[in-house]
């Protein structure tokens, strides 16, 4: 499958597809708290994309293969060690000095809109807030090096390089990607590489940069449940995730939040 470079109807449908995704996020922040189930949150996701939003939810019954069962949620929710793709459930009760990953994606008129935003549940550790801080940072590192000429490989090596100064891990099983029609699109966004490498970026290129960054080892497993992954070594892990367009001077962020600012300038 080849890279989508995106007309200028389909980058205007996006852009309603990531304002939702965001806007999601806004909506279920204020519910995040000591005590709520991460079942309750999906369900006031779902509900919301459907009813006011009037979308779907892209992750529910996803990736349905003759081994692994359709994702069974409408948002993905990762608490502490989980890396990624955590399951909500009714009994799942988030705890003082949680951290809590929420990934959505929301797909409006055939187009898709997915980002994902850390949480800190009550009176949350220093080491964990400070893995939530620098894993935003390692997103913006990576969404600075976005521009017409650019390299994927550029991105990666941000990302990497910035969280390896403060002894952190990347995870390498998991990777950003290319979105549109299709939940998951051309190209693969690895967060690591080697500057100068990798596919060259061109205006009208949409995709993910989504780092995942581990307190401690960079290894998973993936549960019985044949989507959570957890660390090995069952440290921390966070994740934050934008969707991003190549504009003809740089990079447009589609699924920024109200209020939202990168902690870069330069």
């Amino acid at each position: 499958m080849s890279v989508v470079i995106k007309t200028a109807e389909e980058i205007e449908k996006m852009r309603i597809a990531g304002r939702l995704a965001a806007d999601l996020l806004e909506m279920i922040t204020p519910h995040v708290k000591v005590g709520v189930s991460t079942g309750e949150l999906d369900t006031l996701c779902h509900d919301y994309i459907v009813n006011v939003q009037q979308a779907i939810p892209a992750p529910l019954n996803y990736g349905m293969t003759a081994t692994r069962p359709g994702f069974p949620k409408s948002i993905c929710t990762s608490v502490n060690e989980v890396v990624c793709h955590g399951i909500p459930g009714d009994t799942k009760f988030l705890k003082n000095g949680d951290i809590l990953n929420l990934d959505v994606t929301v797909k409006k008129d055939g187009y898709h809109g997915d980002t994902s935003m850390m949480f800190l549940v009550g009176d949350v550790s220093p080491h964990a807030k400070r893995l939530s801080k620098i894993t935003r940072e390692c997103m913006y590192k990576g969404i600075e090096q976005v521009k017409p000429g650019a390299y994927l490989g550029d991105i990666g090596a941000a990302i990497a390089k910035h969280a390896h100064a403060h002894y952190f891990s990347v995870v390498e099983d998991f990777c950003g990607h290319g979105i549109g029609k299709a939940f998951h699109e051309e190209p693969q966004v690895l967060h690591i590489g080697k500057k100068n490498t990798g596919i060259q970026l061109k205006e009208g290129m949409i995709f993910t940069i989504e780092p995942m960054i581990n307190l401690g080892k960079k290894h998973v497993k993936i549960k019985k449940d044949g989507w959570t992954a957890v660390t090995k070594d069952r440290r921390l892990s966070a994740q934050w995730e934008h969707t991003i367009l190549v504009t003809a001077t740089g990079a447009e962020i589609l699924t920024l939040r109200t209020g939202e600012v990168s902690p870069f300038t330069g």
